[in-house]
């Protein structure tokens, strides 16, 4: 398992100019991706073992990253 990043502009680089400017015009979409960017470091943290944390809380972790991204994925192509 890779324990890079992930970034938003990184995983979808074809939108990465959209996300830069709905982060700057739509108040919902910055807040999405806050959250995305504070959850994926937890998640990434505890894989590279800098603040681990037992498996159930990772997992329910990488789940709301899923949902984060999925959402945002939505409005990025809407």
């Amino acid at each position: 398992m890779s324990h890079t990043p992930h970034q938003l502009a990184a995983d979808f680089p074809d939108y990465a100019e959209k996300i830069h400017a709905l982060r700057q015009s739509d108040a919902h979409f910055a807040r999405l991706v806050a959250e995305y960017d504070a959850v994926n470091e937890v998640v990434h943290k505890a894989e590279t073992d800098l603040e681990p944390m037992d498996d159930l809380a990772l997992e329910a972790k990488r789940k709301e990253r899923v949902r984060l991204k999925d959402e945002i994925f939505a409005l990025l192509t809407r």
